[in-house]
């Protein structure tokens, strides 16, 4: 076993009492009405995750804008809307279209390029204010293209790349003419910047310095807009990772944290939550004990995630919270292959247990409803809402 599974482990195994008297969702685990392979939600635990993030934002001017590709849920947006988020966002149109009926203004986080998420956008600012991220010409002139006008503007923020290397704008001279492409179009507001630091993995405690590198970078595109008198709005940033460190990367007005409505064992392992912060569970039944040393649970890839830990990537496909020695070994479609070779004891054919997953945002999307446990001890099956909407 590696050091990283064994330092969870020992961990919680020295804390397995308090773990299961703060874990409500055990006390639902072998109900009835849980088929299992499912996803079980612990809702009181969602809304202190929520309170608690509203509650930095506030207390240091920041603004919050969460990303709702982690729950992907109407009724979880509207806690975060209600608990102060100044609107939403969406990986794509078609969760665009899902959270649209709330009312709150909606930031499309992906590069508008083609003809169907083009239209989608089209028609969503036809209803509401929508901002897009953009960092390409050919971006920004499709946008401009579909954009409605008679005084329906898109907002569109310039994607500017922090250290993630994946999408953004990579020095300030690109941002001013990306900035001024934007206000040359009639159909089309220039509303700021937009920037994703989610290549910082690092503890808390030693995110300073790369916040700071990130944020010089965005201070120096405020700095080339400012000086042609176009000083940004709204300057987006934020991962969950990051998220209560957001305010010391200068110049950010707003975050997009995603992950932290739920967490996960990749902010887990990461260091930026414990296992009592993660509300949601995998419930699973062992269907065999055949092989010596293994057991094989009824969740496969199809109902977890296949994604390794980003911080700790040999350390297995989740966290099994009855069993902490436990390794998630390998996923196929529909088995989960559990090596309990380490464990006191072993689970038996029949039992259920519970999976915290690697990365929960695309295991919640691989299921079209949970059970939210509420605050008042009841048990309701929960709507996915946007689930399946990847274009």
């Amino acid at each position: 076993m590696s050091a990283q599974i064994s330092g969870i482990a020992a961990n919680t195994a020295s804390k397995t009492t308090e773990l299961r008297a703060l874990d409500r969702l055990q006390s639902v685990r072998d109900d009835a009405r849980l088929a299992t392979p499912c996803l079980a939600i612990d809702g009181a635990l969602v809304e202190r995750n929520i309170e608690r993030m509203a509650t930095y934002c506030a207390s240091h001017g920041l603004a919050l804008r969460p990303h709702t590709k982690t729950h992907k849920s109407q009724r979880i947006a509207q806690l975060q809307l209600d608990a102060g988020a100044v609107g939403l966002t969406v990986a794509k149109p078609g969760e665009a279209r899902v959270m649209a009926p709330l009312g709150a203004p909606i930031l499309i986080a992906y590069p508008p390029i083609t003809p169907a998420s083009l239209r989608a956008i089209g028609e969503l600012a036809e209803r509401g204010d929508v901002l897009v991220a953009a960092d390409s010409a050919e971006a920004i002139e499709r946008l401009a293209a579909a954009a409605p006008g008679r005084g329906r503007r898109v907002g569109v923020l310039v994607d500017a790349d922090v250290g993630m290397h994946r999408t953004g704008a990579s020095n300030p001279e690109q941002c001013v003419m990306l900035a001024q492409l934007i206000a040359a179009s009639d159909k089309l507001r220039f509303d700021g910047l937009f920037c994703y630091p989610g290549h910082i993995w690092v503890k808390p405690a030693e995110q300073a310095a790369p916040l700071q590198t990130a944020g010089e970078f965005v201070q120096a595109c405020i700095g080339a807009l400012a000086a042609i008198g176009m000083t940004p709005r709204i300057v987006s940033a934020g991962s969950t990772p990051t998220a209560f460190n957001s305010h010391l990367m200068p110049g950010v007005t707003e975050i997009r944290p995603g992950t932290y409505v739920f967490n996960d064992m990749n902010t887990v392992r990461g260091g930026f939550c414990g296992l009592h912060d993660c509300a949601v569970r995998m419930i699973a039944t062992v269907v065999s004990t055949a092989v010596p040393g293994q057991v094989v649970i009824d969740a496969g890839a199809k109902a977890l995630a296949a994604d390794r830990c980003i911080p700790a990537p040999t350390s297995g496909h989740g966290f099994v919270v009855e069993y902490p020695e436990a390794v998630v070994t390998a996923l196929s479609e529909e088995h989960g292959q559990i090596d309990v070779s380490r464990c006191e004891r072993t689970p038996r054919v029949g039992e259920r247990v519970s999976v915290i997953p690697n990365h929960v945002c695309p295991t919640i999307n691989l299921t079209d409803s949970a059970w939210w446990f509420d605050s008042e001890g009841s048990l309701q099956e929960l709507t996915i809402d946007a689930r399946g909407m990847v274009r």
